[in-house]
């Protein structure tokens, strides 16, 4: 079975390394005929890819290899008060407290569903896994709901730390699209917790140790998508209806009315010196102006946006784009390094001072 599939994946255009669930590395060959961007569909086939190579093979009455797919060990755990705010949670086989990776789902914030299952060999990596489920936009919500409730699953998730034998200093997060946009987001503001709440899991830290995040947005500002990538990045509902604009010339023409809280949910604004190391990736289509909305809307250069702070800062962020620039590590080291190895984690910041 797995040899099948990768005989419709070997007539090789381009290679793309991806670290796309726990665990996973691999140096992918997609066939791209006629050469065109590779865009997220194309990520999703290397996804795919990725995960046939590492299943468990388990022999069947036929003697094919079946895929070993695992059960949340909690399925649908409540960590906060809204409708969505619910997380299935595997926990890995561990004497001593062991990382955990948060999956954040992409769709846009406007739509999608947390991860129901997973291959055995992705928990065998040594670290609990959690997938969360949070409001979205084709429920009737907006941001910034999306990423408090993404910051209050971490911070129950620390809660959580005895009960689910995990170190609550190697706590990373992870996704795509949206949800890398929501991971970074996470490794870069201020701590959200509340030292006065009556709530002891709002008293908790929401920083965590490390984010990973594949074709992700660094900001929701639309001049600066329409000055790096053009304005077909800016044209998607995730910079624009998010925020309560009735379209996308809606919020530049009205911007004062929007800024405050587009800025806000960006990224890039909450960088500093303080942050954990990211590790960025994206496909090859880096042609400006993008040539339409998908490709402009996980386009390249919102990672060199991430980029180019942190190195202005003197700070450390891995950025891999696939055939036009190479991580000084692989995906897969960065996250083995924090979650089983603890390397580069401090504890949890102090609120920023201003």
């Amino acid at each position: 079975m797995l040899k099948s599939f990768a005989d419709k994946i070997s007539r090789i255009r381009r290679k793309v390394r991806l670290f796309t669930q726990p665990g996973l590395s691999q140096e992918l060959a997609l066939t791209t005929t006629p050469m065109r961007p590779i865009n997220r569909t194309l990520l999703l086939l290397a996804i795919a890819a990725s995960l046939s190579a590492t299943y468990i093979p388990v022999a069947t009455a036929q003697g094919q290899a079946k895929e070993v797919r695992l059960e949340p060990t909690e399925k649908d755990v409540r960590y906060g008060p809204l409708d969505r705010n619910v997380m299935n949670f595997w926990k890995a086989k561990a004497d001593k407290p062991t990382g955990l990776l948060v999956n954040i789902h992409g769709g846009g914030w406007v739509v999608g569903h947390k991860q129901e299952s997973m291959s055995a060999n992705d928990l065998a990596q040594g670290w609990s896994v959690a997938a969360i489920d949070y409001p979205l936009v084709e429920k009737g919500d907006f941001l910034p709901s999306m990423l408090h409730s993404a910051a209050r699953a971490i911070q129950f998730c620390r809660s959580k730390a005895k009960a689910w034998n995990i170190d609550p200093e190697r706590i990373v997060v992870q996704g795509e699209s949206a949800g890398a946009a929501t991971s970074m987001w996470l490794a870069f503001h201020d701590d959200l917790a509340n030292p006065k709440s009556d709530d002891p899991v709002e008293r908790l830290s929401s920083r965590v140790a490390g984010a990973f995040g594949w074709i992700g947005q660094s900001t929701l500002d639309p001049f600066v998508i329409k000055e790096r990538i053009g304005i077909e990045g800016a044209k998607s509902e995730m910079i624009w209806k998010t925020v309560k604009a009735k379209s996308l010339d809606d919020l530049m023409e009205n911007w004062d009315k929007y800024k405050e809280l587009s800025l806000e949910c960006s990224p890039i604004t909450h960088i500093s010196k303080d942050d954990p190391v990211v590790f960025l990736l994206y496909g090859d289509d880096d042609s400006t102006p993008a040539k339409n909305t998908g490709a402009g809307i996980h386009h390249p250069n919102f990672g060199r946006l991430v980029k180019e702070k942190c190195d202005s800062l003197g700070m450390k962020c891995y950025l891999q784009i696939n055939g036009k620039l190479e991580a000084e590590i692989t995906s897969s080291a960065y996250l083995i390094g924090i979650l089983n190895k603890g390397l580069g984690v401090r504890p949890p910041a102090e609120p920023k001072k201003e």
